[in-house]
């Protein structure tokens, strides 16, 4: 049971990481286009590298983690992580829609 929970945080881990690079190159790129301000999708993108960094940081200590806390932070994690996936597709919604106007 030890190991599948490790297991599971590994794969949040990673793929939150992952997914907040994407984010910091969205935000980035919106900077350069200079589109930072006229959207809505600054703010998604900074509430999803929010929500991708707390599940980060979670989903770590939960490897760490020798006691009962290990499945509580692995719980929470996982819950921010959907929430910051849930982000990222507001955000794909406004870039999609943005592009085509």
């Amino acid at each position: 049971m030890e190991e599948k929970n490790n297991d599971e945080s590994s794969h949040i881990l990673t793929t939150s990481s992952n997914l907040l690079g994407i984010c910091f190159i969205v935000l980035t790129s919106l900077r350069i286009l200079h589109l930072d301000g006229k959207t809505f999708i600054d703010e998604f993108t900074s509430v999803a590298i929010i929500m991708f960094m707390i599940s980060s940081v979670l989903s770590f200590l939960s490897m760490r983690s020798k006691n009962a806390r290990s499945e509580r932070y692995e719980n929470i994690a996982d819950i921010i992580f959907l929430l910051g996936l849930f982000s990222l597709f507001v955000i794909t919604m406004f870039v999609t829609f943005n592009i085509m106007k």
